[in-house]
């Protein structure tokens, strides 16, 4: 990937090189075309074909950041005495309401539950 990149920017600095020593060129033109042929599409090359890499280095941190947490956890139950996972709740859903049952009651008397007009 970096190769490519290296040698894009080669050529694009010889393109400019060319153009700030030729008799009509001038030196910014040769630094526009060095930044708009080259750092530009160069830049937003190798952001784009890096975006995996980025990915897999996220995903490793937090992977890293969740064991250093569960580790910490089992650390303070076992100072608290309690073995690990003994009060830990069961896994069962992550959302309150995945069971898909409606609500029994309303939590005060002056909201109405929520349903479906007749």
């Amino acid at each position: 990937m970096y190769l490519v990149v290296i040698t894009w920017l080669y050529v694009t600095l010889m393109m400019a090189v060319a153009e700030a020593t030729s008799s009509t060129g001038s030196l910014m033109g040769a630094v526009v075309t060095f930044v708009l042929y080259g750092l530009l599409p160069a830049g937003i090359v190798a952001y784009i074909l890096g975006t995996p890499a980025r990915k897999r280095a996220i995903k490793a941190r937090e992977q890293a950041q969740q064991a250093a947490y569960d580790a910490g956890q089992a650390v303070q139950q076992e100072q608290a005495g309690n073995p690990p996972d003994a009060g830990a709740a069961p896994a069962a859903s992550a959302a309150p309401d995945a069971g898909g049952h409606a609500a029994a009651a309303t939590k005060s008397p002056l909201v109405a539950p929520v349903r479906k007009e007749p």
